[in-house]
């Protein structure tokens, strides 16, 4: 199993648990992966650079594929891939590359949150100010409750470790509850979003990179609608679109922006963005590769790309309506569409042609733009052979406006709630979509599909849904490309992962029954 050379020390059978190991300049250079619980921080700027792994390294693994393809192929929105497969057709053994990813990466991070939660006052000296030392342990708190975000999410129910030289005595842990894995998850959000700073997102880019008070908030809104804790969701979104903190660009919010904009290296961590992971066009473990994962080779400094394709269901939603929806273009490439924006082998600007994709590769009438910036090289430091520095989101403020809208529509059929539809309108207006009287429920999941296709959300989103209607509707998807026709039926088993074969061979406890947290 890959872990991450020379940062971590893994004591646990069954869980990553570091303790403390980093290259010998981390204060001169920071680690681009870990915090050393060892190191004595004398300035307020070396508390500050503990955290950086958080933002970007540390995520890479995952966020290099299984993000979009546990949150899009698994709910058929692509499709493609030698993974296909397996997620498509709810094929998954414990051995898939796509359940061990996602949980060594979080517990890698939740490793490195605990050592700095746990460690990193203590090593803090007289010169550094208590507030660098409480922002850095709220962006680690911040940390380890995304890390158990995903991990309940993918698997449901998994063990809880806040300290990692207490469990390293006896790693054999037994997964936990999933009522007390977002306990946590909730306790850390809260935290963070208490003890973080507090901003307005502006047009200084750089500035909206790490974290907020408002970021928190957002999540700990996004995690308890996902646990159908209606009440706080609402009670958190709304406290975050009352804030004014984030804007919508492609509105009155951000003139003279669009919706393409936010997949533009331009605007990279724009007002928009409420955290994305950073990317530099740098090597391969740097660099954001959906760009050549989605883009089509003669728009990637590459000889392949376009691994995974719009599915054929994804099209149909899109284009269900009758309406031209602004998302459609911005979201996947069909024939005759053109982008100026985009540079190309024939040099300015790029349009899709029948052609455009050689070798017999346009089996599919359509190809993903989202996330591809074309050939972007030189002085924009934006793309290399690798990917491109483009962010990657994990949560943008239309998502706040949609969770307080579901949040309000708390599980019926539909709501007339006039907040609800202010905010849901806003979110279809910029869309190039009319406003609605009436919020239904699947009107709701469906404008979060076209809204975040390809950015890894809309398998959760179908995990809120009670399990015969998520199987109802996955089982009415054409999950094929064009031309082809595959439908699969899941089992309700399916909707969650099973644990990794490793980990359940050196850690037997981790296939038995879930257990109540005891907190240490």
């Amino acid at each position: 199993m890959k872990k991450y050379k020379n940062n971590f020390k893994l004591l646990a059978l069954s869980l990553v648990v570091v303790l403390s190991s980093c290259s010998d300049d981390f204060i001169e250079r920071p680690s681009e992966d870990s915090f050393n619980s060892e190191n004595f921080f004398a300035t307020d700027a070396q508390v500050q650079n503990t955290t950086l792994a958080f933002y970007s390294r540390i995520w890479w693994d995952f966020d290099n594929k299984w993000n979009a393809c546990i949150g899009d192929l698994g709910a058929g929105n692509i499709v493609g891939g030698a993974d296909g497969n397996d997620l498509s057709e709810f094929k998954l053994t414990s051995a898939s590359e796509a359940i061990s990813t996602p949980w060594y990466v979080s517990y890698s991070v939740i490793a490195q949150s605990n050592n700095i939660i746990n460690n990193l006052a203590k090593n803090a000296g007289p010169n550094v100010s208590p507030q660098a030392i409480n922002t850095a342990i709220a962006e680690a708190h911040f940390m380890r409750g995304l890390a158990y975000f995903y991990l309940v999410r993918i698997f449901k129910e998994v063990p809880i470790i806040e300290d990692n030289l207490a469990v390293a005595p006896e790693p054999f842990l037994y997964p936990n509850f999933e009522s007390d894995v977002y306990t946590l998850i909730k306790k850390d959000f809260l935290y963070a979003a208490n003890n973080l700073p507090v901003k307005m997102r502006g047009s200084n880019y750089a500035n909206n990179i790490k974290i907020s008070s408002g970021t928190a908030k957002s999540f700990l809104a996004k995690a308890c609608l996902q646990n159908k804790d209606y009440t706080d969701a609402a009670k958190y979104a709304t406290e975050v679109i009352d804030s004014g903190e984030f804007k919508l660009l492609g509105t009155s919010d951000v003139p003279g922006t669009t919706y393409n904009d936010l997949f533009t290296y331009k605007y990279n961590n724009n007002e928009e963005t409420i955290f994305a992971w950073q990317h530099e066009a740098r090597g391969y473990f740097f660099s954001n590769t959906n760009t050549i994962q989605y883009g089509i080779p003669n728009l990637t400094l590459t000889n392949y790309g376009a691994t995974y394709v719009p599915s054929v269901d994804l099209q149909t939603a899109f284009t269900a309506s009758g309406v031209s929806d602004v998302r459609r273009k911005a979201s996947y490439m069909k024939v005759g569409d053109s982008y100026p924006e985009l540079l190309s082998d024939s040099g300015q600007g790029f349009t899709m042609t029948a052609d455009s994709y050689p070798d017999g590769y346009n089996t599919s009438n359509a190809f993903i733009k989202k996330y591809v910036i074309g050939k972007q090289t030189g002085a924009t430091g934006a793309m290399d052979g690798n990917g491109s520095s483009l962010t990657s989101y994990v949560m943008r403020y239309s998502d706040v406006l949609l969770i307080q809208a579901e949040a309000l529509l708390a599980g019926a059929a539909s709501t007339t709630n006039p907040v609800a539809l202010a905010s849901f309108n806003k979110v279809r207006n910029r869309a190039g979509l009319p406003s609605v009287t009436t919020i239904t429920k699947l009107g709701l999941l469906n404008e979060r599909r076209l809204e975040f296709a390809f950015e890894g959300q809309y398998w959760y989103d179908l995990q809120r849904l009670p399990s015969n209607e998520a199987i109802a509707l996955i089982s009415a998807q054409d999950r094929g490309k064009f031309g082809t026709v595959l439908n699969v039926t899941p089992k309700a088993a399916d909707l969650y992962f099973p644990k990794p074969a490793d980990e359940l061979i050196n850690n037997p406890n981790l296939g038995k029954p879930a257990v109540a947290y005891q907190s240490n």
